[in-house]
């Protein structure tokens, strides 16, 4: 009697389990909010290590810790719609001052994004320093190392896959297969779901999911502001090697930086 009780419980499991699954709802619409979050003292140390370790940007440093938080964050939103996102900065810096080191590129949300992950192309317009760009060129192929570990991010269960890109930039990010788009933060895409969080930890940055809304999103949610010099990445690059020379160590960060 016990062998046939465990059969027909083992039984009734299997059939939840696959009424679950048959009645599954994955998300293909929505907005999803994002908080990015600059760890600024481990930024600024690092950046003075460039510039050279002058009493000067010591003592500036000191007087920005004392003035301003370690963490300085910003927001923005993912709209999304089946094979298509726009990713809008909804503040242009993070806690702009007139402090030293307020105005480190890291510090800017530089780029809104327009991305059709069905024909693998992107527009971005990129703002570098007083200039503006539109940039018009294929989206990032990123060879992700899918892991074992999960995290819930913004009421998602979602996994972790780890990656390396521009040859030296670490990359973490968090999935979930419960929004079946593949894209994500910034120019970040290619996982088989939508990424909810976003770790660069060299470069002491992150982009993680605060909120999302599942709600149909209509046709002009999903464009971005067009103004711009039109150029393709290359092109974009070459500008910046030029513009850039003779400024060292500091014209690599930037490069780093505006290239992401």
């Amino acid at each position: 009697m016990k062998t046939l009780k465990y059969i027909i419980s083992a039984y009734l499991l299997i059939v939840s389990l696959n009424s679950n699954a048959q009645h599954a709802r994955f998300v293909t619409q929505g907005t999803i909010e994002f908080e990015k979050r600059v760890n600024a003292y481990a930024l600024i140390k690092e950046q003075i290590k460039i510039w050279g370790e002058d009493s000067f940007y010591l003592q500036m440093f000191d007087n920005y810790q004392k003035n301003n938080p370690q963490f300085k964050t910003a927001k923005s939103k993912l709209h999304f719609s089946n094979d298509k996102t726009a990713f809008i900065p909804e503040e242009e810096a993070i806690a702009s001052s007139n402090a030293w080191f307020s105005n480190l590129i890291q510090f800017q949300q530089a780029n809104n994004i327009l991305t059709d992950l069905g024909t693998a192309t992107s527009k971005t317009q990129k703002k570098v320093y007083d200039e503006t760009y539109m940039v018009s060129d294929s989206t990032r192929k990123i060879n992700w190392k899918i892991t074992d570990e999960f995290r819930n991010v913004a009421g998602y269960n979602c996994r972790r896959a780890n990656a390396l890109v521009m040859d030296s930039v670490y990359v973490v990010a968090f999935y979930t297969e419960e929004i079946a788009v593949s894209g994500g933060p910034e120019s970040f895409t290619g996982l088989p779901g939508m990424i909810l969080g976003l770790a660069l930890p060299h470069e002491h940055v992150t982009w993680f999911a605060t909120s999302v809304t599942d709600v149909p999103v209509s046709e002009d949610k999903l464009k971005i502001p067009t103004k711009g010099k039109a150029v393709n990445n290359k092109q974009l690059f070459d500008i910046l090697k030029g513009a850039l020379k003779g400024w060292g160590k500091t014209a690599q960060q930037t490069f780093k930086w505006t290239m992401l």
